[in-house]
């Protein structure tokens, strides 16, 4: 009871020291007058409709904004009071629910500085973060992480699979001060390290020395042939010889047909190439390690994980397939408030779509069960109306034909 008491107690002081940037769950149809559409020219932007989708667990907290159209770019974001996040974690979390199967469209979300104007906002517009799930095909099926750093978009040196199912999905970005990160997939952590050995912010601290040459000496083969073996004086044997089985056809024509020649079969007595055997080099060195010398190129940054400032998120993507949710938008700096919200609103929807979907399979299933029955009872009717038919059209032998009389054979 006690310890129930004193978890109780830091969940809720954790929720009140929490810093919440941002936070959007889509309850109502206000996210229209928050949320605003790219006007860019040159594209056809698809729309958002507020949806819970074909199957969910609370009618109305599971709704969020779902793609509407097929083959569209989707272009939408807003902006919020902007903020660093300097000395302190940065945490972004939203959830995505590709209900419709996706086979190529990206789930992922952008997070910008406050040079951002929404109405102009695509593909080309800086941001500071990349962040979510992509599929395309088979081959990719991936979580984006990438960070914009000195004019540049940096990609994750690690593959990170995303999930590809039709349930909905809680995806968490944690940035610590200590440049340092951590990927979360539904509360669990897929991924982890450190930002500057997992994306090439920074030249490498080491580089092979120019100056350094292989020595012209070194003899880095660890085996030589040995020079006291000789090849065998009855080795070298031909790859094919004549067939001696096979013999010149009777109907074979030398003038005709030519000087007849056997076919040409695989020798048995065939070696090869001969090599001589391998010893050990009494010269071996080892393979020769080209010095490194420090990068001179090469600057640590300590702060690699700072954003000097986050006001704008926003959802900018191409879909073949429409019918993804997003939902559950949240930028913090408190990991495990984060984490809590994850277990209070996006568990139970996962865990309560997943029992309605199931049933809505197997009712599907029970219908198919029951209207293939009905095609194969139908068949059988017919079939044997076919047979009745039939039956009529023959006659009995013991009929008699209108007009027709028997002959009675009277043996008296």
């Amino acid at each position: 009871m006690l310890y129930f008491l004193s978890l109780c107690a830091f969940m809720a002081y954790s929720v009140v020291n929490a810093e919440v940037y941002f936070e959007e769950k889509f309850l109502d149809d206000s996210w229209e007058n928050n949320w605003v559409y790219s006007e860019h020219p040159g594209k056809e932007f698809g729309k958002f409709v507020r949806s819970n989708g074909k199957f969910f667990n609370d009618a109305e907290n599971d709704k969020g904004i779902q793609t509407s159209q097929d083959a569209r770019f989707y272009a939408l974001s807003t902006k919020f009071k902007p903020f660093s996040n300097k000395d302190k974690p940065l945490v972004i979390q939203f959830s995505v629910k590709h209900e419709q199967n996706i086979d190529c469209g990206g789930g992922y979300a952008k997070i910008f500085d406050c040079k951002l104007d929404p109405k102009d906002m695509h593909g080309e517009t800086p941001y500071e973060i990349m962040f979510g799930p992509d599929i395309c095909g088979p081959g990719t099926k991936k979580v984006h992480v990438i960070f914009s750093y000195k004019g540049k978009n940096l990609l994750i040196n690690k593959d990170i699979r995303c999930k590809d199912d039709v349930y909905t999905h809680l995806y968490t970005l944690i940035v610590k001060p200590d440049n340092t990160y951590e990927v979360l997939i539904d509360n669990e952590k897929v991924e982890s390290g450190d930002l500057e050995a997992d994306w090439n912010f920074l030249p490498s601290k080491k580089i092979k020395d120019p100056e350094a040459k292989k020595p012209s000496d070194w003899d880095d083969k660890a085996t030589i042939d040995d020079p006291d073996d000789k090849k065998p004086e009855d080795w070298d044997k031909p790859e094919h010889i004549p067939d001696p089985d096979a013999s010149k056809p009777e109907d074979w024509d030398d003038e005709m047909d030519g000087e007849w020649e056997p076919p040409m079969i695989d020798n048995p007595e065939y070696k090869g190439e001969w090599k001589p055997k391998q010893i050990d080099n009494p010269n071996y060195k080892g393979p020769w390690i080209h010095p490194e010398i420090d990068n001179p190129e090469y600057s640590p940054d300590p702060q690699l994980y700072k954003r000097d400032e986050i006001c704008g998120i926003g959802f900018d993507l191409w879909q073949v397939k429409s019918g993804t949710i997003f939902d559950n938008v949240l930028i913090t700096d408190d990991p495990e408030y984060a984490k809590k919200v994850g277990e209070d609103v996006w568990k139970p929807t996962f865990e309560g779509e997943k029992k309605v979907k199931e049933a809505q399979d197997e009712e599907e299933r029970k219908k198919r069960e029951e209207e293939a029955k009905s095609i194969k009872e139908n068949e059988e009717e017919d079939d044997e109306d076919d047979d009745d038919d039939d039956d009529d059209d023959s006659t009995d032998a013991g009929d008699v034909e209108p007009g027709e009389e028997h002959d009675d054979h009277d043996e008296l």
